[in-house]
């Protein structure tokens, strides 16, 4: 931690925030509600490893046969995306944020910040959701977990951004290899107008 020292007594402090940790710091002073931290630490738990995911893909394919696949392809994917963000975390291998005005409310299994594993798996799973349900409202579900993980004081800005970025580019892979889902419409063949026209 960066450390100056005080003009009048000599001791040491740490420096004021600047970059990410100030708008880290900005994040939890306007988000410190007890209601909002319930809520972020619900998150938590239910992203962690994407476990919540998969057991809403299993709930998803039991309950909706018609759009099984569909719906496997949710949990599939956001483990998937999990295990990129591992893998980039190994490589970049930083840190979470340290520093004394942000407070870490939350435990973590993992000292490494870059990308979210959180964002990366839900934002997967959320894209992927829209594709099972057929309706645009679980993206909602990506911005709340990104501001959580700042809420808790456990990542930069930026590796919630980078985590959406791979976890939507996990998404669009898996939706490609998974194929067209049933009740999609079909492609139209090149040269072939439809007789409702």
């Amino acid at each position: 931690m960066p450390e100056f020292n005080g003009p009048l007594t000599g001791e040491a402090v740490a420096s004021p925030p600047t970059g990410e940790i100030a708008a880290l710091v900005r994040v939890q002073s306007m988000l410190s509600g007890p209601t909002v931290v319930r809520v972020a630490r619900g998150l938590s738990h239910f992203g962690e490893h994407a476990a919540g995911w998969v057991g809403l893909s299993a709930v998803g394919a039991v309950a909706a046969p018609g759009r099984r696949r569909e719906w496997l392809v949710v949990g599939v994917a956001s483990v998937a995306a999990h295990a990129a963000s591992i893998v980039i975390k190994q490589a970049v291998r930083r840190k979470r944020p340290h520093h004394r005005d942000v407070e870490v409310k939350v435990d973590t299994p993992s000292s490494l910040s870059f990308p979210s594993a959180h964002a990366t798996s839900t934002t997967a799973a959320a894209l992927l959701l829209c594709r099972a349900t057929r309706s645009p409202y679980p993206l909602a579900l990506v911005p709340l977990m990104a501001v959580s993980r700042l809420v808790l004081g456990v990542h930069y800005p930026s590796d919630v951004l980078s985590g959406i970025i791979v976890g939507a580019a996990v998404a669009q892979t898996s939706a490609k290899l998974a194929g067209p889902g049933k009740g999609s419409p079909a492609p139209v063949r090149e040269g072939h107008v439809s007789e409702h026209e």
